[in-house]
């Protein structure tokens, strides 16, 4: 009796363990902290209508060995852009500027997947003044951006009519989270803004 007992014990412990792995193996690969970089009110207009020769699909930065396929986003509820579905792809803004366009294209993806492992824009702090980034078509097209500013704001003080709005020239914007993580809300206390804007 003692043995067969001992036998379920074990058997019970072990599930147990395999239904926790599972669980953080799952939240590993699919969990997506919660953005907060809030939108304007001028930067919500209606997803645009962009010929298959202009949609973005690939964003490749070459220095941190970056090539990732760039999901379509739009606002949440709570009014902010939305972030990509997992912590592999990035996301564009599909309600503002297209990549290429005169305007201020936002892309942003994660740094993490809350669980510690690394997200695509792990390391974009790393970027320099001067690096290239490349948004790749649909049809292969390839638009190089270079880097010139890189700024950190608190997640709250982001500056949305710079991020979202400025219309001078062809501008691509790359937002990620950074500083400490807030349990409470579910996001990072800083966000990291990388300013490219487009040479060719």
């Amino acid at each position: 009796m003692t043995r067969r007992l001992t036998k379920y014990l074990m058997f019970v412990v072990t599930a147990l363990a395999l239904v926790v792995f599972a669980s953080t193996l799952v939240q590993a690969l699919w969990y997506a902290p919660e953005s907060s970089t809030y939108v304007p009110d001028g930067s919500r207009t209606g997803a645009r209508t962009v010929p298959p020769s202009e949609q973005p699909d690939r964003l490749i930065i070459p220095a941190l060995n970056i090539d990732a396929p760039i999901q379509y986003v739009g606002i949440t509820k709570k009014g902010n852009m939305g972030v990509p579905s997992n912590f592999s792809d990035v996301a564009w803004y599909k309600y503002g500027t297209v990549p290429g366009q005169i305007g201020s294209a936002v892309i942003d993806g994660h740094v993490d997947n809350g669980l510690a492992l690394p997200g695509v824009f792990k390391h974009l702090d790393e970027l320099r003044v001067g690096d290239d980034v490349i948004v790749e078509t649909k049809q292969g097209r390839k638009l190089r951006f270079v880097v010139t500013d890189i700024e950190s704001y608190n997640y709250k003080d982001v500056p949305g009519e710079v991020l979202f709005g400025r219309a001078d020239t062809s501008r691509l914007n790359l937002v990620t989270c950074g500083g400490s993580w807030i349990r409470t809300e579910k996001t990072y206390d800083q966000r990291l803004v990388v300013y490219t804007v487009l040479v060719s």
